[in-house]
């Protein structure tokens, strides 16, 4: 695929990193966006400027802060608190995000002739979050294609990966130890090992660790690579 170009959305995350050096080794051209919906902490939107610049990504911030005037969440507001109640959403979650991040992401990516649209969701580790989900980007899929007559591909790399197999795919893309160090996965906004207590931390803590312990004991599966070759990107 390498004649072809793709859109990544990125957060400056483990994850949305991760998809984007999958990315520039499977696309010839890749450009990333990034949402800023009134985050509450904003270095959320540095960190993603600065791993863009090092790595020559053309990066696009998008303004979208209608969003967290529409929908509340513990992702914007200092006054409500993070919290997963069994058999409730997360206060984590913001209605319509994925939704409205990967329709304005395919509006870029027509615009600058794109046809792969390339996301960090999953459904292993979604958190409960439905619009992670696999059915939910299928249909999503299918409706920008019929709302823009433009033939997108929503591309998925994390969909069926535990978190330890995410830190796998980074360190066969030759990148472990930068994205365990130069990203922001914490809710508490702290980069690389972050806060080590909010579930977003506990949950890249526990993967990594998982993952780790497997390399050590030599139990990874050289049968079932999640990528190609060592990229030679790196700075």
């Amino acid at each position: 695929m390498k004649q072809h170009k793709a859109v990544v959305v990125f957060s400056g995350g483990q994850d949305s990193t991760t998809c984007l050096f999958w990315a520039m080794q499977r696309f010839g051209e890749v450009e990333a966006v990034t949402f800023d919906y009134g985050q509450r902490h904003r270095l959320e939107l540095d960190c993603a400027a600065q791993i863009a610049k090092e790595q020559k990504v053309r990066h696009h911030v998008l303004d979208m802060a209608l969003l967290n005037q529409l929908a509340p969440n513990a992702l914007t507001r200092q006054d409500i608190s993070i919290e997963h109640d069994e058999g409730a959403l997360p206060t984590t979650f913001v209605d319509g995000r994925n939704l409205l991040f990967l329709t304005f992401a395919a509006i870029l990516a027509k615009q600058i002739g794109a046809r792969h649209i390339v996301t960090g969701v999953c459904e292993t580790d979604f958190s409960g979050y439905p619009d992670c989900r696999d059915v939910f980007i299928k249909s999503l899929n299918v409706t920008l294609n019929l709302a823009m007559e433009y033939p997108f591909v929503i591309e998925t790399p994390l969909m069926w990966l535990t978190k330890a197999d995410t830190w796998r795919m980074a360190d066969e893309l030759g990148v472990l130890e930068y994205v365990r160090e130069r990203t922001l996965t914490c809710y508490n906004g702290i980069v690389a090992e972050g806060c080590g207590e909010c579930p977003s931390c506990l949950l890249r803590k526990k993967g990594l660790e998982e993952y780790l312990l497997k390399k050590k004991e030599g139990l990874s599966d050289d049968s079932t690579n999640l990528s190609i070759r060592r990229p030679s990107f790196l700075l």
